[in-house]
């Protein structure tokens, strides 16, 4: 059973106060530009719109292909865009994508989605990889986004799939896919240090050195420091919510012969702090400032290598193992990776691109109590292995018209073997519009907690027996979450000056893990017979949603361009027939019907950057959260060659406000407030 925490009404701009700021802010960015039109300066970015239009993205078919010949909906952050979004963590930078719902919860969690069913630290739908490895945790099904922490100053781009991908990525790309890529070791040859500080005592450090590795290669080594102070409650008191992160890693690149590269990188994390504390008094969740505690440490190492076979078809393999440890005031999760995966491209004949690939992956998980003192979380480490195929064929059916048939099968411990089957038809009707439409299936696999918890989550009374012990006891007959998704699509190269991209969406969810209550019980104690009421995890839940999402890039002159992007999902769920777990269908009410968010981006002067960002979300009804209108801004000035300075603002049209609230009882939410960051950035030649 879900408790919701309901909040008075937050303060918000009214409609009339959003448009003023909006044209302000938009009007204040074109004077410069429009006079500054006539000058010889290079565009806002490296790539004209057109070019835009033909980056290759990887994310989709695990192949370079041009966006524009693209049959699912896909957005890129450019390492520009991270420069000039003045963010500070890979969250932050998420709100720029439309169909994305990015929501802080307090200072070192957020609750992260694409096109609904948002929760807090467990959005189990969303696939979340960093050069390929994934950062989705198999124990808890979920992404722990405070251990994400690559440097933004190394990251090639962020590509974001709006929709399924499990022909390609398996299980648990239900609703997609964000692949974080990072910069090769050969792009990043030089020194580089960068620091910054901030109001609410935030604080960031880098200290990065590349160079040459013989001939052949190169390398670079990074540490990073972080910290940020508790966020503000309601009321004026502070969050035991401070968050303290150390974090070293390496990367090394190496081109072995003209047919053979490789790849090497690792990273160590550390982090510490805590979250607001929610006491459980009787059934009601009662927040307080006491410091729960948190801490964790993460490790991974990967190597890739791919080759050239004679005839122009490429290999690759990779290796990973990735760790956690993460302890938090009861128990302590323990994950551990290892991940082989093998994939060939190979052109057939004139007319078929295919794409196959093996992986086989072994994981090892536990959870261990931390004390002897109240409820506790034991499951007993257990090792599963998860085997897995996919193939996937481009077809030219005509010059312009692309048919992409394919496939996963899986093998996974809990339910055996699933297939992810997919259908993509693009037609490029001409060098500067296509079409897209895809059918897509795809699954979320049950974890260990929901197959073998046993764990008391509070009292209750029951009538005419007292109260009673509330134990959520996990299912190991649990089936996988399914969903079945149909998208259609349309990009536009409009102009010299603008471009339209376009994707709508429909899917069916069966399967819901429901939470559903038992018959009460006597069971033995140390101390007597208890009364028990379980909670059983089952699959009586469903749901559909459909919407739509739309992004433009409009350069309106040579120094001032404009990108206005809006999504809306209408989402519905339900109980199956005998399922008691009311909670399902308060599931839209966690995620808003509409966004929208208008970035500007200016070249004021020579040395000078002004871009900021509008953003409006719409209410989480289901959670007494108003609407918010969150407002962005940088002024970044070049010292010459090698420095840069910026002062950035975040969340200025708004009071502090709450972003999220916990529906599961395990965080307390915090509120998100005005916060400045200065920062220094230095590189050497």
């Amino acid at each position: 059973m879900k408790r919701k925490l309901v909040t008075k009404n937050l303060a918000h701009l009214t409609t009339e106060q959003c448009f003023i700021l909006i044209v302000a802010v938009l009007v204040a960015s074109a004077v410069p530009s429009i006079r500054a039109q006539g000058n010889s300066a290079a565009a806002l970015s490296g790539a004209s719109l057109e070019d835009l239009m033909k980056i290759d993205v990887t994310s989709v078919s695990k192949k370079e292909e041009s966006l524009a010949k693209t049959a699912a909906a896909v957005f890129v952050i450019s390492q520009e865009d991270i420069r000039r979004s003045g963010a500070t963590n890979i969250p932050d930078l998420l709100r720029m994508v439309p169909g994305v719902e990015v929501a802080q919860i307090n200072a070192n969690q957020w609750a992260i989605t694409i096109r609904g069913f948002n929760t807090t630290v467990t959005s189990d739908k969303v696939l979340v990889l960093v050069d390929g490895r994934t950062a989705y945790v198999d124990l808890t099904s979920g992404v722990n986004w405070d251990q994400i922490d690559v440097p933004l100053e190394d990251i090639e781009r962020i590509e974001v799939i709006r929709g399924p991908g499990g022909t390609i990525w398996g299980a648990n790309a239900v609703n997609g896919v964000i692949n974080i890529i990072t910069r090769s070791a050969t792009d990043t040859k030089n020194l580089l240090i960068a620091g910054g500080a901030g109001s609410h005592a935030v604080a960031q450090g880098l200290a990065q050195y590349g160079a040459d590795a013989g001939s052949a290669g190169a390398f670079r080594i990074f540490g990073k420091y972080f910290d940020t102070a508790g966020s503000p409650l309601p009321g004026g008191a502070t969050a035991a919510d401070a968050w303290h992160t150390l974090h070293g890693g390496f990367r090394s690149d190496w081109g072995l012969s003209s047919r053979d590269t490789l790849s090497l990188q690792g990273d160590f994390i550390a982090g510490n702090g805590g979250t607001p504390a929610e006491v459980v008094v009787g059934y009601v969740p009662v927040q307080t400032p006491t410091n729960r505690r948190l801490t964790s440490r993460t490790g991974d190492v990967l190597a890739k290598w791919e080759h050239t076979l004679t005839g122009g078809s490429t290999t690759s393999f990779q290796v990973y193992d990735s760790g956690m440890d993460r302890k938090q005031q009861d128990s302590s999760e323990f994950n551990n990776i290892v991940d082989a995966q093998f994939e060939h491209h190979i052109a057939v004949g004139s007319r078929h691109d295919i794409v196959w690939g093996l992986d086989y992956r072994f994981s090892r998980d536990s959870v261990r109590p931390t004390t002897s003192d109240g409820p506790q979380i034991n499951l007993a480490a257990r090792s599963v292995s998860l085997f897995s195929v996919f193939v996937q064929d481009e077809i030219q059916l005509t010059k312009s018209v692309f048919l992409t048939l394919g496939t996963k099968l899986e093998h996974n411990a809990y339910t055996g073997f699933e297939l992810e089957p997919t259908a993509q038809l693009v037609w490029a009707m001409n060098a500067r519009q296509s079409v897209w439409a895809s059918a897509s299936q795809a699954v979320r696999e049950p974890n260990a907690v929901e197959n073998y918890v046993n764990y008391t989550v509070g009292y209750v009374p029951v009538p005419g027996m007292g109260d009673a012990a509330l134990v959520l006891q996990g299912n190991p007959a649990l089936k996988t979450e399914q969903m079945t998704g149909y998208q259609t699509g349309y990009r536009t190269q409009l102009n010299s000056r603008m471009s339209l991209d376009a994707a709508t969406f429909l899917n069916f969810y069966r399967n819901l893990v429901s939470n559903e209550q038992g018959t009460p019980y006597l069971s033995n104690s140390p101390v007597g017979p208890e009364l028990i009421v379980p909670l059983a995890y089952e699959n009586l839940g469903r749901a559909s949603d459909y919407g739509f999402e739309v992004f433009v890039n409009w350069q309106v002159t040579s120094k001032w361009k404009l990108s206005p992007g809006y999504s809306a999902l209408r989402l519905s769920a339900a109980r199956d027939q005998g399922s008691t777990d009311t909670s399902i269908v308060g599931i839209p009410g966690d995620s808003p019907k509409q966004q929208f968010e208008i970035r500007s981006t200016t070249n004021l002067l020579k040395h000078f950057e002004w871009d900021s960002s509008i953003k409006y979300v719409a209410a989480l009804n289901g959670q007494s959260v108003p609407a918010n209108v969150r407002v962005d801004s940088l002024l970044g000035w070049s010292l010459g060659e090698f420095m840069e300075f910026s002062v950035t603002g975040q969340n200025l049209a708004s009071r502090p406000h709450f972003e999220f609230l916990d529906d599961t009882g395990l965080l307390g939410p915090a509120e998100v407030a005005r916060r400045i960051f200065a920062k220094l950035t230095w590189r050497s030649r």
